[in-house]
């Protein structure tokens, strides 16, 4: 199952910066009707992304009553993003 957004880029502080694309309530609804058969475990549910021209796997975090899409570091430089950019991202989920 293949979803396409745009979201906002913004961090959360931890330990260390982390940078994330909010998932649009809409697609997190889609997203948690599936998530029993994605999850590994800690409710994160892996997947494949696309920004721009570049193709990443991670897993989306559950955060606020949606998912979070971190973007790594070598995503965001790759495709020159920065803190409060908007982006299109290319979500697909990856089943176990």
């Amino acid at each position: 199952m293949e979803f396409t957004f745009s979201g906002t880029v913004w961090e959360w502080r931890g330990p260390a910066p982390y940078h994330f694309v909010s998932v649009p309530m809409e697609v997190a609804k889609e997203i948690k009707e599936l998530a029993t058969a994605l999850t590994y475990g800690w409710g994160m549910i892996p997947v494949t992304g696309k920004i721009g021209t570049t193709t990443f796997s991670t897993s989306l975090w559950a955060k606020n009553g949606t998912y979070a899409v971190p973007l790594k570091d070598a995503v965001r430089k790759a495709e020159s993003i920065s803190l409060g950019d908007m982006v299109s991202v290319e979500l697909a989920l990856r089943f176990r």
